[in-house]
């Protein structure tokens, strides 16, 4: 997993067994069809900075981790989810491939460290209020604990307030300095609070913004994708429809050949 693009996809949140069953089916078949890429599912078993105390969080640490372990033996497929405390880190980290590190927590040192201390992949958001070279310190903190390791760090946009977020994409090459950089599609359309008291966001704009970060050099890309966005219980209006997923990884399978090309990494 460090040397391919990576397509890191799946459901915002472990809504049920069912659900993640046939998302981790569908993304299956597309790693039988596009060996060039490294496939991942991903779903969260708890969304801790939901915007309000009465939005769907998910499972739970046990409920959600025993669906995760199913989904990886079903389908043979690399996982990572997220964690929020330090004490999740361990079991965790017994069950997936990559561990993930919010976008609030990206500098909570002590989270970092124990993920470090694991040995595993450890994929880190860049948080909205943080400026890319900024994110020197976060490898730091990671290498620290282990030197070795394999880390990655994940543009998705900054807030400036209001309900938005913009990509500004010298981040990537910025980051790339010092570590594999991942872009989150989805959560760069994300409008943070734009529904009251959910976040809203604009989906339309997902495949242009996942062109422009694969043309100008990523690593791989995060997309979170549901069969029916509209009845997800979280991140809905910026989840890409299942269907539509094969679509975008012909077009970034199109946009790194023609990149490759050139000779540009």
């Amino acid at each position: 997993m460090e040397k391919r693009f990576l397509i890191i996809a799946g459901p915002c949140v472990i809504e049920s067994y069912e659900l993640c069953f046939e998302v981790a089916s569908h993304l299956k078949e597309l790693s039988l069809k596009y060996k060039e890429f490294d496939f991942v599912f991903k779903a969260s078993f708890d969304k801790a900075n939901r915007t309000s105390v009465n939005s769907f969080r998910g499972p739970g640490l046990e409920k959600g981790l025993e669906i995760l372990r199913k989904v990886k033996e079903e389908f043979s497929l690399p996982i990572t989810t997220d964690v929020h405390e330090t004490y999740q880190v361990k079991p965790v980290a017994e069950v997936v491939d990559i561990i993930q590190i919010p976008a609030f927590l990206c500098r909570q040192t002590d989270l970092l460290l124990e993920a470090a201390k694991t040995g595993k992949a450890v994929n880190v958001k860049k948080g909205q209020f943080l400026a890319p070279w900024d994110t020197k310190y976060i490898i730091d903190k990671l290498k620290s604990k282990n030197k070795e390791g394999t880390f990655y760090l994940t543009e998705r946009g900054a807030s400036f307030g209001y309900n938005n977020l913009v990509v500004d994409m010298r981040s990537i090459p910025i980051m790339r300095q010092y570590a594999k950089v991942i872009f989150d599609a989805t959560h760069s359309v994300q409008l943070p609070g734009g529904a009251g008291g959910s976040s809203s966001g604009q989906r339309e704009f997902v495949p242009y913004l996942i062109r422009a970060a694969v043309a100008v050099g990523v690593d791989g890309v995060f997309m979170e994708t549901h069969p029916n966005p509209d009845k997800a219980l979280s991140d809905g209006p910026n989840s890409i429809p299942l269907k539509d997923l094969e679509h975008i990884i012909v077009q970034i399978k199109t946009i790194k050949d023609a990149v490759g090309s050139l000779g540009i990494e």
